[in-house]
């Protein structure tokens, strides 16, 4: 395993099961971080008038996904020690599938050439968090269904999946350092 792939945690799983709000109290504990492409996107893409949104142009939504995680990658390169990843170049490979398209040759290799830590943590889903806005418009069905196809997908590009407690988000951030400094190969 790479140098970059030992400090590189993801956080994945469905949207409104606290990823960002885990990465964002990891980010005041001083951990370097990524910033989640999807709501970014829609975001910049709802502002320009532009169609690379899930619901206009899902695989053009797609390549900026996968650009963007490039991008986040050779940012966390200019870090020392652990960076979390609000999700990564899997997730990417993940949404489509769950959008029942085709996932191109290069965003596979983009997933096996570029690696994080072994061990990622998925947040499921919580029903009792989960709220909707202008960026996540998906149900909470469509949410444990995309929980489930970035599990598919992870599992299948050989990481090892460790469900976050659903616990607040301070327990959330020990449970997932602990985890990080267990001996044995959890140890970045």
């Amino acid at each position: 395993m790479s140098e970059d792939a030992r400090r590189f945690v993801v956080v994945t799983g469905g949207p409104g099961s606290g990823k960002s709000t885990l990465i964002d109290a990891l980010a005041r504990e001083g951990y370097a971080h990524s910033v989640e492409a999807g709501r970014a996107i829609i975001q910049d893409q709802t502002a320009i008038g532009g169609p690379a949104r899930p619901w206009i142009d899902p695989p053009a939504f797609a390549e900026l996904m996968l650009c963007w995680e490039l991008r986040s990658l050779r940012l966390a390169r200019e870090h020392a020690g652990t960076v979390f990843f609000d999700r990564g170049i899997p997730d990417v490979i993940g949404y489509l599938r769950l959008m029942k398209r085709p996932v191109p040759a290069h965003l596979e290799t983009a997933a096996r050439r570029f690696r994080y830590h072994w061990t990622v943590f998925i947040a499921p889903p919580w029903p009792e968090i989960f709220t909707q806005d202008a960026e996540r418009r998906q149900s909470l069905s469509e949410a444990v269904a995309t929980h489930d196809a970035m599990a598919e997908t992870y599992r299948r590009l050989g990481y090892e999946l460790v469900e976050l407690p659903k616990a607040p988000v301070a327990e959330r951030v020990r449970f997932v350092l602990e985890r990080l400094a267990a001996p044995g190969p959890l140890t970045p």
